[in-house]
Order: C-alpha cells, then sequence, then structure tokens
C-alpha cells in the first residue's frame, strides 16, 4: 500500500526514508535510554542468577551422598552414626548458600563486605572438597579424584564468579547512565506522558497558510510517533481545511 501524507497524496521517496529516519532515531533514543538498558541488565542478572544457583545447588547435591560416606566411616545402615551423617553436609552447604544469597545483595548494591564473609566461603568450599574426595584419593583412584572433584571445583569457581557478576552488571547500569548523560532516577524530575491532544496542539501551534499537512511534517515539529502522526495530521487538516 502506498504511503499517503493527511491528504492522501501520495509521499515520494525522500519523504518515506525521512519518516523511516525519523521512526528509527526515535527507537534508537528508548533502546539506549538509561532506564531501559537498566531493564534489560536486571533480566540478564535474573537469568545468570537462576542458571548460578541451579549449577550451585546441583553441585552441592551431588556431594552429599559422598560426604555422608566419609562421615559415616563405615557405619552399619540407619544407625544413630549413620543418621548423623546427613546431617555434615546440609550443614556446611546452607551456611555457604547463606554467604552467597547475602553477597547477592551486597553486590547488587556495590556494598564491600568484611574479610571474614570470604574466609567463611573458602571453608566451606574447601571443607565440602576434602570430605567428598578424601575417600578417592585414600584409594589412589584417579578417575575416582577426577569425577568427584569436579563438582565442588564448580561449585567453588561458581560462587566466586556469580559475585564478581554481578559486581559487574551493578557497573554496567551506571555506565549506561553515564554514556546518556542521565542521572539517578530519584533525581530525575517525573515527565508527564503526552497525550493526542498535546501532540495535536503543539501541530496546530507550528502550521501556518503555506504548509502542507503530512504525516512526516507532523512527526517533526510534535516529535510524536510514526503510527500517531497520521491521526494527529488528519486531524489538523480537518481543521485548518474548514477554515477560509
Amino acid at each position: 500500500m502506498t504511503a499517503q501524507d493527511a491528504r492522501h497524496v501520495p509521499l515520494n521517496t525522500a519523504q518515506k526514508l525521512a519518516q523511516d529516519a525519523a521512526e528509527a532515531a526515535e527507537t534508537r533514543a528508548y533502546l539506549t535510554h538509561p532506564d531501559v538498558v537498566a531493564l534489560r541488565i536486571e533480566r540478564v542478572r535474573s537469568q545468570v542468577d537462576r542458571m548460578c544457583w541451579a549449577g550451585i545447588v546441583l553441585g552441592l547435591a551431588f556431594t552429599m551422598t559422598n560426604v555422608q560416606g566419609f562421615a559415616s566411616a563405615g557405619s552399619p545402615a540407619w544407625s544413630l552414626a549413620w543418621l548423623a551423617a546427613w546431617v555434615l553436609d546440609p550443614t556446611v552447604s546452607l551456611v555457604l548458600l547463606a554467604i552467597l544469597r547475602a553477597e547477592q545483595v551486597t553486590a547488587r548494591y556495590q556494598v564491600q563486605t568484611g574479610p571474614w564473609v570470604r574466609r567463611a566461603k573458602w571453608l566451606t568450599l574447601v571443607a565440602t572438597y576434602v570430605m567428598n574426595t578424601w575417600a578417592s584419593y585414600a584409594a589412589g583412584s584417579l578417575a575416582s579424584i577426577v569425577l568427584h572433584s569436579v563438582p565442588p571445583l564448580v561449585v567453588f569457581v561458581a560462587a566466586e564468579a556469580i559475585t564478581d557478576l554481578r559486581d559487574k552488571l551493578t557497573e554496567a547500569v551506571g555506565v549506561a547512565y553515564s554514556e546518556a548523560g542521565g542521572r539517578p532516577a530519584a533525581e530525575r524530575p517525573a515527565v508527564r506522558r503526552k497525550l493526542f491532544a498535546d501532540y495535536l496542539e503543539d501541530a496546530r501551534s507550528a502550521w501556518t497558510s503555506d504548509v502542507v499537512i503530512s504525516s512526516g511534517w507532523v512527526r517533526e515539529v510534535t516529535g510524536c510517533s510514526r503510527g500517531l502522526a497520521p491521526r494527529v495530521a488528519r486531524a489538523l487538516a480537518d481543521e485548518v481545511g474548514g477554515r477560509p
């Protein structure tokens, strides 16, 4: 269908390109807006958190049976010592998960934690690794050592990486604000959303008798979207068309 202005005059190639350029500029302005960038980064942050947490929980679940075997030390099944051994791995894992959950919040707001937080995280990770691989080292089985070393090491690396990733994602939001010249949301004044009547009033104020009303001209003088411009142009043309 051929593009037309408000008076149903077909647009030439230059006018259509001008409309496309204006629409592209408007789209890019919204895509690079600090709030839009921040929202997209928040979505990425949520995806990263979910995947890292899934990997950490699965890795800790894999180590549970080996830690139980290390703690039970050959005790008869369902004995008191055998049952108590199942408590050891959740004890260490829950402390580790609590630290990681706290770092999830502190990293979001770039708050530095004390040295004991990092020591506690490393202690729980090292304890999990040692208890998970002790039997393999004692047996001297290289394959078993590798098998039972991979999950704890993945958990260790993920626990360290997830904190840095959150911190860098927070920095990315700050860089987006800096590049766009934006200010924090608390410092930016609220802007009322422009309505159809506002755009029509802007076009009415800019129109003179020697102006040919078209969608491109409306977009140029009011800054409205490409979808709204024909409506504004048509309304303005109806108004001025009835004048002497």
